[in-house]
C-alpha cells in the first residue's frame, strides 16, 4: 500500500517541494512469482526442443527415402536400359542394408499375342530397416519390347 507523504519546508531551499512514495510492501519479486515465471520458461522450451527434434526426425527419415528412391531409380534404369527383357524376378541386398526386388512380367499377353511385341510390367521395390520398423518405396512402369522368336 503506498502513501505519499509531503516533506516539511524546503530544506535545500530551490524552492522545489519534494515528495516521498513509502511502500508497505518490500520491491522485488516473490518467491511464487518466480516459480511461476520458471515454470512457465521451462514448458515453453520444452515445447520448443519437441518441435525441433520432431522436424529431425522427419529430416532422417525423408534422406532415407530420398536414398531409397536413387536407389530404386537407378535399378530401375538398369532393367530399362535391357532390351531383351524376358519374365524374371531377382532380389538383391546393398552393402549399406537396402534390400531391391526387381520383378518383370508379361500382361495383357492374350491381347498382344498376334502383334511381334510384349507389354512387360516393371516393378522395383526398396525395402530397409529404421529402427524395429521396416520401410518399403516401389516403383512401377511398364516397357513395350520385341518378342523373342
Amino acid at each position: 500500500m503506498k502513501t505519499i507523504r509531503r516533506s516539511k519546508g524546503d530544506p535545500s531551499g530551490t524552492g522545489v517541494r519534494r515528495f516521498r512514495i513509502e511502500n508497505s510492501f518490500s520491491t522485488g519479486f516473490t518467491l511464487l512469482e518466480v516459480l511461476v515465471a520458471i515454470a512457465l520458461l521451462g514448458i515453453a522450451v520444452t515445447m520448443v526442443l519437441q518441435l525441433f527434434s520432431a522436424d529431425l526426425r522427419a529430416i532422417a527419415a525423408s534422406e532415407d527415402y530420398i536414398s531409397a528412391a536413387a536407389k530404386a531409380e537407378a535399378k530401375m534404369m538398369e532393367v530399362l536400359d535391357n532390351d531383351t527383357l524376358t519374365e524374371s524376378s531377382t532380389s538383391e541386398i546393398t552393402n549399406d542394408g537396402y534390400r531391391l526386388n526387381v520383378s518383370v512380367a508379361s500382361i495383357v499377353s492374350e491381347r498382344t499375342e498376334p502383334l511381334p511385341v510384349a507389354l512387360m510390367d516393371i516393378s522395383v521395390t526398396v525395402y530397409w530397416t529404421k529402427g524395429a520398423n521396416e520401410r518399403s518405396l516401389s516403383l512401377r512402369t511398364m516397357k513395350l519390347t520385341n518378342k523373342q522368336l
